[in-house]
């Protein structure tokens, strides 16, 4: 099958029933990047690739590391952060299920003096560089699909490091708080606040005092490792300032 043919495939005048994927496949198919292969071509990138699954709270990549690796998080939520000289840390990516990090640069993918650490359990596949390197030059719609994953990632993180550098803290906690709910319970499982101090650059018991706050104002209602938006307006305010 051409490049052409992979590119245009979900026309409806070459819409072809496709072969239904397991194991790894299944997994590299909800990828954003491999969202163009075909099922042959996800089989053949399922060989490539070797499955893993991380414990809450594992950190599995550290700035020691040595060698190229890319990860593929299939599932779970892992945390990107580094340390200052005091042992402060800063969140400088909290990456969602579906889409991939590591160090790698042929594709602009950095590490630099980067942990990772998984937020909740998490399951991956990870590829070598040679393995990279091979699909890149391959699949060039795959390439595609990394520079622009890249370039969005570049754009969150500036925005991110706006925020910690120009606002203040109840600001910067409302509006980390408006991107982790969820959009229809309004719900963040599975954050405590030392996960948020880390992602907004404060202490921990900063962080706790802003949300009794919030709390005590009636915009968000705090329990166990949960947080709920009850007036997002409210936060939307603060967020803005």
């Amino acid at each position: 099958m051409s490049i052409r043919q992979r590119i245009f495939r979900g026309s409806p005048s070459q819409a072809v029933a496709q072969p239904k994927l397991s194991g790894k496949a299944a997994y590299l198919s909800d990828t954003d990047i491999f969202r163009d292969l075909s099922a042959q071509e996800l089989e053949e990138l399922d060989r490539m690739t070797a499955m893993s699954t991380c414990r809450k709270g594992k950190v599995f990549y550290t700035p020691g590391e040595t060698g190229e690796v890319l990860f593929i998080l299939k599932r779970g939520r892992v945390n990107l952060y580094r340390i200052n000289a005091d042992g402060k840390k800063l969140v400088t990516a909290s990456v969602e299920a579906g889409t991939v990090f590591g160090e790698m640069t042929l594709v602009g993918q950095g590490m630099h003096d980067t942990f990772a650490e998984a937020a909740e359990e998490c399951t991956l596949c990870v590829m070598s560089r040679s393995d990279v390197e091979h699909l890149l030059l391959s699949k060039p719609r795959v390439a595609l699909r990394f520079m622009e994953l890249m370039a969005g990632r570049l754009r969150e993180m500036e925005t991110r490091m706006e925020t910690v550098a120009f606002k203040s803290v109840p600001t910067r906690i409302a509006t980390f708080l408006l991107q982790l709910a969820d959009k229809e319970s309004q719900q963040i499982a599975g954050v405590s606040h030392q996960d948020l101090a880390d992602m907004v650059g404060t202490y921990r018991e900063t962080a706790t005092r802003i949300l009794n706050e919030f709390r005590a104002e009636g915009y968000i209602k705090l329990g166990r490792l949960n947080i709920t938006i009850l007036k997002p307006e409210s936060l939307r305010d603060i967020a803005g300032e």
